[in-house]
């Protein structure tokens, strides 16, 4: 009987490009599963309810948050997003791979309640490349993105919480390192 797998955790500065990089390395591994959030922020374009976020209210999130039904949750540029615990636990029980994808805050919850988790911190190529990031999407107004670059300030001072820390130079590389790290390639 192997060991349970371990819950990985990635975290990072936002724009650094997490979800990208885990939707490449879910393209090459579906089996690596990825905890879909919870959260109270209103669905972007092609966002779908239950792949990419369960969109709740407010008073759904305080519901969850108050029946200790999140492994952690975190308030982020005003919204709440949080990872549903039932659904983690499940997943590690059955020997199956669990990626969280999830900011700081939340990051360092899990590291509380899940001890032996391994939290993985991406990292920009550059500082300079991480402003271009964040002010490229053009879909934020100048004080979000003004919020943005300071939280990802604090959250690069972070690093050295990690257990890893991988630079976010090539997605492929990225994926590929993390894929091994969980130890399904």
């Amino acid at each position: 009987m192997s060991e349970r797998p371990r819950l990985t955790v990635l975290s990072g500065p936002s724009g650094v490009g997490k979800s990208t990089v885990v939707a490449h390395m879910r393209k090459e591994h579906p089996d690596v599963w990825l905890s879909v959030s919870a959260t109270t922020r209103k669905p972007r374009p092609g966002e779908q309810h239950g792949v990419h976020y369960f969109f709740v209210t407010d008073e759904e999130m305080d519901k969850l948050i108050a029946n200790g039904e999140l492994l952690e949750w975190a308030e982020f540029a005003g919204n709440r997003y949080g990872t549903p615990r039932a659904a983690v636990l499940e997943r590690l029980e059955k020997g199956e791979p669990v990626l969280l994808e999830i900011d700081l805050q939340g990051a360092r919850q899990v590291r509380e309640s899940m001890t032996d988790a391994r939290l993985v911190f991406l990292a920009p190529p550059s500082w300079e490349e991480l402003v271009r990031r964040l002010t490229g999407r053009g879909t934020e107004s100048p004080e979000v993105i003004e919020r943005r670059l300071e939280a990802a300030r604090t959250e690069l001072a972070a690093e050295p919480e990690f257990d890893v820390t991988l630079v976010n130079t090539s997605v492929e590389d990225v994926a590929r390192e993390l894929l091994a790290l969980m130890d399904v390639v």
